[in-house]
């Protein structure tokens, strides 16, 4: 699919924000996936070319995170395992699970999470007591959560976060950290799909990936060197974003 020049540079520069907003909060889906459809990509092609670019964006950020320190992978490969798994099962879901009633239901989800992170203005400030052993955690979220985002997607990152903040014991950076190695291994599972049926336009895709990388970088950077309540602010009005695409989505 050919697009002008300046079609190109737009989406370009819509994948740096997105991968520097991904990187810190999440939510970076709902600024690539409206561009890439007002650029007239078809929605099969736009969702498949999102994975695409977005899976550069999560590796990028789980890299530098890796790299600074703020995530062993010796802790986290119980996650990876279990969101494959999840991944894998969420994406042939599609076929049996009908996609509207999910939508509603996270939508609930997604305005406890926000009206939770609202009223608690001192989450994930500090570490606390982990409410459950990492074992058990990564079974349950692993799963449930690799399974919600190979078979719908929104909301991913936010759902992660609050988990690891809520039964982890977390801080708000280190759970932020966490999230995007599971975005990561969640997205190959999806890009792996849509490779196989082929849906992707390459080219628009390493472009946008290339984007996501340069914002990803900036972005992991500045939560390892922000205060907790820059990261819960972005990660507020992230949340509150995406909670109005569905809504939008689900009733308009």
């Amino acid at each position: 699919m050919e697009l002008e020049l300046f079609t190109y540079i737009i989406l370009f520069g819509v994948s740096i924000l997105a991968g520097f907003i991904d990187a810190i909060a999440g939510g970076g889906g709902i600024i690539t996936i409206p561009a890439l459809l007002a650029a007239g990509i078809p929605p099969h092609e736009a969702l498949a070319t999102n994975k695409l670019q977005g899976t550069f964006g999560s590796g990028m950020a789980s890299l530098n995170f890796i790299r600074k320190g703020f995530i062993s992978l010796n802790e986290v490969w119980v996650g990876i395992c279990y969101t494959f798994l999840g991944a894998i099962l969420g994406t042939y879901a599609v076929l049996l699970i009908d996609p509207d009633f999910l939508a509603k239901l996270i939508l609930l989800m997604l305005l406890a999470i926000f009206l939770y992170t609202l009223f608690s203005p001192n989450m994930g400030a500090i570490d606390k007591r982990a409410l459950i052993s990492k074992n058990l955690f990564f079974l349950i979220f692993g799963l449930a959560i690799g399974f919600y985002d190979g078979f719908f997607g929104p909301g991913t990152g936010s759902f992660w976060t609050i988990a690891f903040v809520g039964l982890m014991g977390f801080n708000l950076k280190k759970a932020t950290a966490q999230t995007k190695v599971m975005n990561f291994t969640s997205n190959i599972v999806s890009l792996g799909v849509f490779i196989l049926n082929g849906h992707l336009l390459f080219l628009i895709g390493f472009l946008m990936g290339f984007g996501q990388i340069i914002g990803a970088y900036i972005g992991s950077n500045m939560v390892i060197k922000k205060e907790v309540k820059f990261i819960r602010t972005l990660f507020l009005i992230m949340v509150g974003l995406t909670l109005l695409k569905i809504a939008y989505d689900s009733y308009f």
